[in-house]
């Protein structure tokens, strides 16, 4: 059986495992702090897990009644056969509203991936939301219409081999992986991350538990003006993190020379625009995986902005 010799990060704040079925696809669900407490809803990104934001709930100073579940196809939640869409995220995430807090809007923070499914969700249904935060996920490079059939054919010739995942030796060689991806990452919260991203195979291999389907290209054009038109409806007090040494707003489109800020920033604040009222906080000494890097700083952060 593979080993561990990493000593694994010994969560603060106890977790709550359970199952709910969204849409007809079981979720992996993770519960913090009591259930009369305020509640807070938070939405991982790609290739990652509810687990994945154990650092900053052990951070936060109040105790919130957080919940958080693993996307359809990532974690411990189930795969679906056909593949995923966008929108299928924002259908799952109003099912789990809707079962949480039927009767009153919530508050939802979501990363990456999972930001940009909270930003939907709230642009469409503005009344159930009545605090929304994005951690480093503000929408991703427009794209023109003449990608669309290219788009489309890379999807098609995708399609005809099975992607996969390679298996990894142990769980440390997983936690090694990750701390590669994020080297601020310390070595105890990889060990911890590392059992909740893999799982061990019946070959005495391990494996990520994630669907691999999620690598197929995406087979759609991202219309930025649809995305303008979904976020400037939205309603919420809206709390936009971004952290200082992340990839993702040098991705974005930026201003002309010679406007905004000198900061790096300008292409998020161009896009932060579109959603009335937004503040823009940013946390240094962090990449894209801020919650891991500055989890006391990200914390600080969305207790200031709830408060």
């Amino acid at each position: 059986m593979p080993a561990q010799a990493l000593s694994a990060y010994v969560p603060r704040r106890a977790a709550r495992e359970s199952r709910v079925t969204l849409r007809g696809l079981g979720a992996h669900v993770l519960e913090w702090g009591e259930r009369g407490a305020p509640m807070l809803v938070l939405l991982h990104g790609w290739m990652d897990v509810a687990a994945s934001f154990q650092f900053l709930v052990d951070a936060f100073e109040r105790d919130w009644h957080v919940v958080a579940y693993d996307l359809r196809g990532f974690g411990r939640s189930e795969w679906n056969a056909q593949g995923y869409w966008f929108a299928d995220y924002v259908a799952d995430l109003e099912a789990l509203v809707d079962t949480l807090a039927p009767d009153e809007p919530v508050r939802i923070a979501g990363h990456s991936l999972g930001s940009n499914v909270a930003l939907h969700y709230a642009g469409v249904r503005p009344e159930r939301v009545v605090e929304l935060i994005a951690l480093d996920g503000f929408g991703i490079p427009s794209e023109t219409a003449d990608r669309a059939p290219d788009k489309l054919a890379a999807w098609l010739d995708a399609l005809r081999e099975a992607p996969a995942f390679a298996p990894y030796d142990d769980f440390d060689a997983v936690a090694a992986r990750l701390m590669k991806n994020d080297p601020r990452l310390s070595a105890d919260k990889a060990a911890f991350l590392a059992r909740h991203w893999a799982q061990l195979d019946r070959d005495g291999r391990v494996r990520l538990r994630s669907d691999p389907k999620h690598k197929l290209p995406f087979p759609v054009v991202y219309r930025l003006e649809e995305v303008f038109a979904t976020w400037r409806r939205i309603r919420a007090r809206t709390l936009w993190i971004a952290a200082t040494d992340s990839h993702i707003p040098r991705w974005l489109d930026r201003h002309p020379e010679g406007e905004g800020g000198t900061d790096g920033l300008d292409g998020v604040r161009e896009r932060m625009r579109h959603i009335d009222g937004a503040t823009l906080v940013t946390i240094a000494d962090a990449g894209h995986m801020l919650h891991h890097d500055q989890p006391q700083a990200v914390a600080r952060a969305i207790e200031q902005f709830l408060r």
